[in-house]
């Protein structure tokens, strides 16, 4: 038996001791965190500890890299898992002094540290030693000053010069026959779904280097929720990251890990009414990517854009009548959520059972005007490509990975809410382009439908007298100081995970957010090397990114 077999097959989840045997002396310290073991090495030991977890372990996705300040020291944590089985965890934490925060990058092991490291160095000033490009990601480069550390100085004047674009490749990557050029796309363009800016390089007609110039969007949501309370302030900001149509996704990803950091357990009726107010928002979002992506490739605003939009009309009126809200929700709460299945219910259950009718008819005249569509095909069948293990190195995860073969869907492997009690399942495709991205999509609205209609029997059939839709939750929540847990739930885009350290008060000190679109988005320049402008404008659409989570 391998060692890989041998930790893998010891008990069900993590096993800790065969861990710690398999790390030996890179080891030199030991935490339990609420999700998963975590051990403490030193900072020019990162690659040894991860390379070893990865290759001899299995742990093949990083999902997030946290980086914090203590008074005495800086702090670093991987946080890593498996693809093939989401239920072992480990975390490697690594310190570094406050007078010199430096360690080794984890980017040789992972490909997703890339970015993951830049944020970090960003907004909180821990360096990597080694990183291949370790400069700012959302703030400009002229920046003064970390602000996400505990040091940063916030009446610090700010210049932020206006610099001129330089060709990247020029006098290093091609020859003197190349005939180069540098072309801005965005920020603020149609093709990007928001302020996006891709700093595109062509060789003669195709894409040589594109780079993702983020930041545009960014509003701090990690430092607003630091200053909120866990019981009632931080649970309005979710809606707001992936703002498009994913608000209870968000806002579930946030419950589910504050609700394990508190030790609250959700009644049955209201898990189900999550369940199924989560899977009508994955068909809203889903059918907002369809149309754009539509819109996108070949320019179809009159029918599938706007039958697109007509039918994400009918799920946010359903929504509407739910929550109260079109778009920023604000349902959930710590517990449950904050109110039962609008009166008279019958006509509610109606409302939905009548959209979820008129589903297949839907997307069998989607199936006409875009899957079978000579030019939708010619644009998107083999362009893109994003191969499963490159796909596992950048942390894709959701359609993105699915699409690439990867069968990985947190509502399954790691399970939570009710969909571990339903019939329904999980979709992959084996394409790895952007038509695969798109059929993902498509496949999946008739699964969440499917979802739909199991929760509303359970509802309608629910005895009233048992309808409990909150647990007693404190007025004021407190967990004990220095107690850490990472936890994701299934969002639209993929694994939306969140980590959070209390400290003992009624306020996080540390909230960091794990967006599955920052993620997918580094890997674009991998799925467009080599191809055509129109190939990079559709590969873009199919990733389905909404600026306000990338840059948070």
């Amino acid at each position: 038996m391998s060692k890989q077999e041998e930790i893998s097959g010891t008990v069900e989840g993590t096993d800790a001791e065969a861990l710690a045997d398999l790390l030996g002396d890179l080891a030199i310290g030991r935490e339990d965190h609420k999700n998963a073991p975590a051990f403490v090495v030193r900072p020019d030991e990162v690659q040894d500890a991860l390379f070893t977890l990865r290759d001899e372990a299995g742990f093949d996705h990083l999902s997030m890299v946290t980086a914090q300040d203590y008074e005495d020291r800086y702090e670093s944590i991987y946080h890593l898992t498996k693809y093939d089985d989401r239920t072992q965890e480990v975390s490697v934490v690594v310190p570094t002094s406050r007078e010199d925060p430096v360690s080794e990058t984890a980017e040789p092991v992972y490909r997703t540290a890339d970015w993951q490291e830049r944020e970090a160095y960003d907004l909180v000033g821990v360096e990597y030693e080694g990183h291949p490009d370790l400069r700012r990601i959302l703030l400009p480069e002229t920046w003064q000053g970390h602000p996400m550390s505990s040091n940063y100085d916030q009446d610090r004047p700010q210049l932020v010069p206006l610099q001129e674009h330089q060709n990247p490749l020029q006098g290093s990557h091609h020859d003197e026959e190349s005939d180069t050029m540098f072309l801005n796309i965005g920020p603020h363009h149609p093709a990007t779904h928001g302020v996006l800016h891709l700093k595109t390089t062509l060789d003669g007609e195709q894409v040589a280097d594109v780079e993702p110039d983020i930041g545009y969007l960014h509003r701090c949501e990690e430092q607003m929720a630091q200053n909120g309370t866990y019981r009632h302030q931080i649970m309005p900001y979710p809606d707001r990251w992936d703002y498009a149509s994913a608000g209870l996704l968000n806002e579930w990803a946030y419950a589910r890990v504050a609700e394990d950091l508190a030790d609250i357990d959700v009644p049955e009726y209201a898990q189900i009414i999550r369940t199924m107010g989560a899977e009508i928002c994955r068909i809203a979002s889903h059918m907002l990517a369809l149309g754009t992506f539509c819109l996108d490739v070949y320019g179809d605003f009159t029918a599938i854009f706007m039958y697109a939009m007509r039918d994400r009309e009918k799920a946010q009126n359903i929504l509407e009548d739910l929550t109260g809200q079109r778009m920023m929700f604000n349902y959930f709460r710590l517990g449950g959520v904050v109110w039962d299945i609008p009166e008279p219910r019958d006509e509610f259950f109606g409302k939905v059972r009548d959209f979820l009718d008129d589903l297949p008819g839907a997307l069998e005249e989607y199936h006409d005007l875009i899957t079978s569509n000579e030019i939708f095909q010619t644009r998107t069948v083999g362009t893109g490509i994003l191969e499963p293990e490159t796909a596992k190195q950048y942390g894709a995860t959701g359609p993105v990975a699915r699409a690439s073969g990867i069968d990985y869907d947190l509502r399954r492997d790691d399970s939570y809410g009710y969909y571990d009690e339903l019939d329904w399942n999980v979709v992959t495709e084996d394409g790895c382009d952007n038509f695969s991205r798109l059929l993902v999509r498509m496949r999946e609205v008739e699964e969440s439908a499917k979802i739909i209609e199991q929760c509303v029997d359970l509802l309608e059939d629910w005895p009233e007298e048992e309808r409990e839709i909150q647990a007693n939750v404190p007025r004021t929540l407190k967990p004990d100081a220095d107690t850490e847990v990472y936890r994701a739930v299934e969002g639209a885009k993929g694994e939306l995970g969140i980590y959070i350290r209390a400290d003992g008060t009624d306020k996080p000190a540390r909230f960091k957010i794990r967006s599955p679109c920052f993620c997918n988005l580094s890997a674009l320049h991998e799925m467009s090397n080599g191809e055509y402008i129109p190939d990079l404008v559709a590969t873009l659409g199919s990733l389905d990114v909404i600026l306000g989570e990338v840059d948070r």
